[in-house]
């Protein structure tokens, strides 16, 4: 028995005097035949605290290295000293210090051209490189030939040489094998993928040179698609003679519901109106890739919009797709409008789209009597033209940061016999200038013109409301020419809830009525991310020239975006 409380007393202090040894900070100290000074040490990343001694010696092994990189290449750790129980000393054998080094190269393996990018000397058979920089210039070199399609390439400095007291000689030397070409592409995951997005949306293609870093941003472009996840990145099986290439995708759903509430007082009867909006999108459904949009809009005093679209991307499998649209809009018991267009379409890249199609207009004036000059039946026909830039970003609320659009439409209108050539042309700006994190300015600017000799009100744009310029009433302002800018300061509160300001300006030619007129309108709102889907509301007041600011025009908006 008190040999067995020996042994635990043993144990204890032993155990107290363990912890106190491996708790204990170990400090390094660095010498060498020349004095160290402290913006050397900072250029090395030089640590001075260590929680272990195994820690410590493997930062005196790095420093060799380190001290090599900035052209003391002869330098050497000569000895480590232990001074005292915390205090450990390094003592260094640095050398000469070379500050360039010429590198001998073939003009076969690297252009002047690539080589200048990395050196500002850059003859036909050598090129000039700081010390410091050789390593980042190795890996650019080897960058360019496994972009060539050669993944297992390497290159090395061999035959390094004293050329004089501050300059090193060195040759290039490269390994190379064959080329690599993409052979064979499988899907896993979503086997039903639509191929044809591969080919020409990502172009991501069988027989192309295999890049592994533009293989990866071809694959995370496919996220952009909003049907469609990596959840892998992509890994490539070498084979003696082929190379195959295992994309991990999973399908999405994304289907869109999109509605708008909005009220406001009636000036003539001072009681609540309301007006909606509704936009159902249909994603990707048939794994074709293809979309059904169906939108209504109503302004609660008989004016109504219908309008269904259909998208059929890369049709045979070729870059051309299809888009089939149809409109249908009715004011009250005034007129009713339709319009039909077919386009097709081709994918430049996978931010720019170009089409061409057809529209034609039908419109019947469903008065009692004719408004000679003012409303009248009428039909156009036009050959279309336009062309887009989308770029996105990795923003939940805000996924589009950049759009350019522009629209042009050339045709004749016939009313009563006679043709009447028209022009039509409508373009759409908009960018979010992202400040930090959090804070973002968005600037959105849309315009349209219509150039004819004689002008009708059922022929003419029709704007205002949540999507063009808010505190006005949905397409309640008509214009043959008009212009609407909206600007919104942004900050997001949290992963779920941002609020912004609301300042628009609008002005807008009326060729019927004369009329020239400058619209503005104020407000703020705010977005929510909810389990049901994004939920926004937006309050904002017009005002014109001829109309100052009253209570009683505050508009209030309200939508809710959900993804099924």
């Amino acid at each position: 028995m008190k040999y067995f409380l020996y042994l635990i007393l043993y144990l204890n202090i032993y155990t107290i005097i363990s912890d106190g040894l491996h708790s204990q900070i170990l400090y390094l100290e660095i010498t060498a035949e020349i004095d160290i000074s402290e913006g050397l040490k900072d250029t090395l990343n030089f640590r001075s605290e260590f929680p272990n001694l195994k820690q410590l010696q493997s930062e005196t092994d790095s420093l060799s290295f380190k001290f090599q990189k900035l052209g003391y290449i002869e330098s050497e750790l000569v000895e480590l000293q232990r001074k005292n129980d915390s205090v450990f000393a390094a003592s260094y054998q640095l050398g000469n210090r070379w500050e360039e080094i010429r590198i001998h190269y073939s003009p076969q393996d690297f252009s002047i051209s690539e080589l200048k990018n990395i050196s500002e000397e850059v003859e036909d058979d050598y090129f000039m490189l700081p010390l410091p920089q050789v390593e980042f210039a190795l890996e650019y070199l080897n960058s360019l030939l496994t972009e060539r399609g050669d993944p297992f390439a390497k290159i090395q400095l061999v035959n390094i040489e004293r050329l004089d007291s501050k300059v090193l000689t060195a040759d290039l030397k490269s390994t190379q094998n064959n080329f690599r070409t993409i052979d064979k592409i499988v899907i896993k995951g979503y086997e039903k993928f639509p191929v044809s997005f591969l080919k020409y949306y990502s172009e991501l293609n069988k027989g192309k040179i295999f890049n592994r870093k533009k293989v990866i941003e071809q694959n995370d472009l496919l996220n952009n698609l909003g049907f469609v996840k990596t959840i892998k990145t992509p890994e490539a099986l070498f084979r003696k003679d082929t190379t195959e290439l295992y994309l991990y995708l999973e399908k999405r759903n994304n289907n869109l519901f999109d509605g708008i509430l909005g009220f406001a007082t009636n000036e003539e009867t001072n009681k609540i109106e309301f007006n909606g909006y509704l936009n159902l999108e249909l994603n990707n459904n048939l794994n074709f890739g293809e979309q059904l949009l169906v939108n209504y809009k109503s302004d609660g005093r008989e004016q109504q919009n219908f309008r269904v679209r259909t998208v059929m991307p890369y049709i045979f499998k070729s870059p051309f797709g299809v888009s089939l649209e149809l409109k249908i809009f009715k004011r009250d018991s005034t007129f009713s409008t339709t319009d039909q267009q077919a386009k097709i379409h081709y994918q430049v890249n996978p931010n720019s789209n170009v089409y061409v199609g057809y529209k034609s207009y039908e419109s019947s004036n469903l008065l009692d009597e004719v408004l000679v000059g003012v409303v009248e039946d009428y039909k156009s026909r036009y050959l279309l033209a336009g062309a887009s830039f989308t770029k996105l970003q990795a923003q939940n609320f805000f996924p589009v940061k950049t759009r350019l659009s522009i629209d042009s439409e050339i045709g004749s209108r016939e009313k009563m016999g006679a043709k009447e050539d028209q022009f039509r042309l409508l373009g759409n700006v908009r960018h979010i200038f992202n400040l930090n994190d959090r804070n973002s300015i968005y600037l959105n600017t849309e315009g349209s013109i219509l150039s004819s000799d004689t002008y009708l009100v059922n022929e003419l744009f029709r704007f205002g409301g949540i999507n063009s310029i808010r505190g006005f009433s949905e397409n309640s302002i008509d214009a043959s020419l008009y212009t609407v800018l909206n600007t919104e300061y942004r900050f997001i509160i949290g992963p779920t809830t941002y609020v912004h300001s609301i300042i628009d300006f609008a002005y807008f030619e009326n060729q019927v009525l004369t009329l020239k007129e400058e619209l503005y309108s104020f407000g703020f709102g705010f977005g929510l991310q909810t389990d049901a889907g994004i939920f926004r509301l937006n309050i904002a007041n017009g005002i014109s020239n001829e109309q100052n600011f009253k209570f009683s025009n505050t508009k209030i908006h309200l939508s809710l975006s959900s993804r099924f």
